[in-house]
Parts: structure tokens; sequence; C-alpha cells
């Protein structure tokens, strides 16, 4: 017998061990490592300039067009996923100089040299802008244009600081299939658009924010299509890239992705999904008309072959705020600026008034 017990107490020795075990290994793999900082010993240099912000954060800038003190108007641009303060998605040389546009893009945090903001959220993007643009000395009123996951800015400036708005553009915006307003069967429908594995790397996001991480590192699953690099691009983008890139090549454009992620994957890209797809504090079908004088103006531009964005929820969202001007594309993707034209009519519409 009390062999038998002896026995007994080292199996459960045993087995707690390895429970221990195995609730390290899951924390091993679902923690990623600590942040690579802009300006700390051994991390990436900071080459370009950058604001103080009220937190001691730091953001980092691009400046373009015609100066602060000459320019007619003045933009403030929110990139998309993966992306940066070199996004030039809205420059148009000749057309900034002729109207007379400056317009300043941001590495969100996290991103290039822009410190992590590891409590990040939409409200705390909004204020990040608005302090920028108080710094930069733009002005009481700014515009702001968000393309693609960009749009967390735009929509939190209309939300949180609607009163130094001159106007607001969202391109292509990418769209949480939580949002309160949309109906169950609309939004699951438009989920399952998407390919499987982007599926499953949206839902990690809203459902297990913790497992993030693990989710896209790992290689017993696909994680998510555009991190990977092949995004479900419609075939419109994919001949507008091949044109782009002049050799005829369907491979992706190459971007900036060292710099992008250069402090981390968590910090970068992985938080953007987080906070893209988690719970938002609102919900942007609420958001009350920032300009009943019509002093200002909002638009939402997206092309009807968006193979990332399915159209039909941008279709429900502008029937629920029908102050939006709305400008859906046919034959247009996702990259949505890059076609002809495109990009000129944005910055028409939004500074001039011309629909």
């Amino acid at each position: 017998m009390k062999a038998h017990k002896g026995f007994d107490n080292m199996l459960k020795r045993i087995a707690v061990v390895l429970l221990i075990g195995i609730i390290a290994f899951a924390y091993q793999i679902t923690t990623p490592p600590p942040p690579n900082l802009c300006g700390s010993p051994g991390g990436p240099p900071v080459t370009g300039p950058r604001v103080t912000l009220r937190d001691g954060r730091h953001l980092a800038y691009n400046e373009y067009g015609v100066t602060r003190e000459t320019a007619n108007y003045k933009i403030v641009f929110v990139h998309g996923f993966s992306s940066c303060r070199f996004d030039e998605s809205l420059f148009h040389q000749e057309l900034f100089e002729k109207l007379k546009i400056y317009m300043v893009t941001f590495d969100r945090p996290g991103y290039g040299e822009s410190d992590p903001d590891p409590k990040r959220t939409i409200k705390s993007l909004a204020l990040d802008m608005e302090e920028l643009a108080d710094k930069l000395e733009l002005g009481d009123k700014f515009y702001v244009i968000g393309y693609s996951m960009g749009q967390q800015g735009a929509w939190g400036s209309l939300k949180y600081i609607p009163h130094r708005l001159a106007g607001v553009a969202l391109i292509a915006p990418v769209v949480n299939y939580w949002w309160s307003s949309f109906p169950a069967n609309l939004s699951l429908e438009a989920y399952k658009l998407q390919p499987r594995q982007d599926q499953f790397a949206v839902g990690v996001s809203h459902y297990a924010p913790w497992l993030v991480y693990w989710w896209n590192t790992q290689r017993w699953f696909p994680g998510s299509s555009v991190i990977a690099g092949k995004p479900n691009f419609s075939a419109s983008d994919w001949d507008l890239i091949s044109k782009l890139r002049g050799d005829g090549s369907p491979e992706p454009i190459p971007t900036q992705k060292d710099y992008v992620r250069q402090q981390g994957l968590e910090e970068s890209i992985f938080m953007d999904m987080k906070v893209g797809f988690g719970k938002w504090e609102f919900d942007p079908m609420e958001i009350e008309n920032p300009f009943p004088e019509k002093e200002g103006s909002v638009h939402l531009w997206h092309g009807d072959e968006d193979g990332l964005v399915p159209v039909s929820l941008q279709r429900y969202i502008v029937k629920k705020l029908p102050w939006i001007h709305y400008h859906e594309l046919p034959g247009v993707g996702h990259l949505l600026p890059n076609y002809d034209g495109k990009k000129e009519a944005i910055l028409k519409s939004l500074l001039l008034g011309e629909y």
C-alpha cells in the first residue's frame, strides 16, 4: 500500500511539473519579445524629425508639398496597415503646388520611428494626431485623410476632435465586423467573403488578442495573408501592381517592411490588428455630423472590387450616415488612390468640393 501511495504521489508531482511546463511553454510562445526601441542602446537609429507628445512618447513625421506658412490647405495623412510615414499614396506634386497643399504623414505608434504605445486606442491615436498638428502649428482646423487601416485615425478624429476638423476623407477604410450597428447577417456574410486564413486571423484579433503574436508567427496554420505578403487583392489591383512595377511582374510592390517593423511585430502590425479588430469604444455609425452647417465635408471612397474590405459594409455605413459623401468606384480594388486620376479626385472633392 505504501508503495502504491508513493507511486501515486510521484505521479501527482510529475503531473504538476508537466502542467507547469505546459503553462510556461504556452506563455513563452504567446509572449512577444521586448520592443527594440528607436534611439535606445542597440536599437534602430532616429533618422527623421519627431515631436514629443504629452506622455513623453515620440511621433516621427514627414512633410510633403508647400511650407506650412504658405499653405492654403493642411492635411494630416494616416497610413494603412504595415505602412509608414513614407506613404505617398495621396501625394501629387503638381496639384500640391497648384493648390498650395501641405501634408504631414506620421508613423503611427509602434511603426517606423514612433515610440510604441502599449495602451493605444482609437481615442489615443486621435489625440496624438491633434497634438502633432499643434506641435507643427497647423492652426485651429486641418484636414484628415485615412487610408485602409488608417481609418482608425479618421473615425477617431470624427469622434473625439471634430472641432479641429476642416474635412475628412476615408479611403478604402478597413471595417470592424463587430461594430454593433451592423446587422449580424450582413457582417457575417461579409466576414465569410475573406479567405479562411484571414477569417481566423481577424477572429483571433477580436476574441483572443493575447494569441495574435503566436497565431501569426507559428507555422502550423496559415496566419494573415496580408502579413504573409499575399493579400487578397482583386485582379484589378494585381494588374495595377504589374503596371506600377513596370516589369510585368504580378508580385507585390516592395515596401519599407524592415523600417515599418523595426521596433517589433507586436508593437506595430500586431497591435494594429488588436486595435482595429478589437472592441472599439464607440460605433462609427453613431457619430453625429461634424459639419451641420456644411462648413466642411466627409467623404468615403471605395472600389467595388476591393478584395480586402467588402463593399457591402461601406454601403451600409453610408446609409446610416447620410451626411457622408460616398464615392463607389467600379472596377477598382483596395489600392484605390493609385488608380489613374483617383488621388486628384480625392483631393479636389475634399478641398474644393468638386464631387
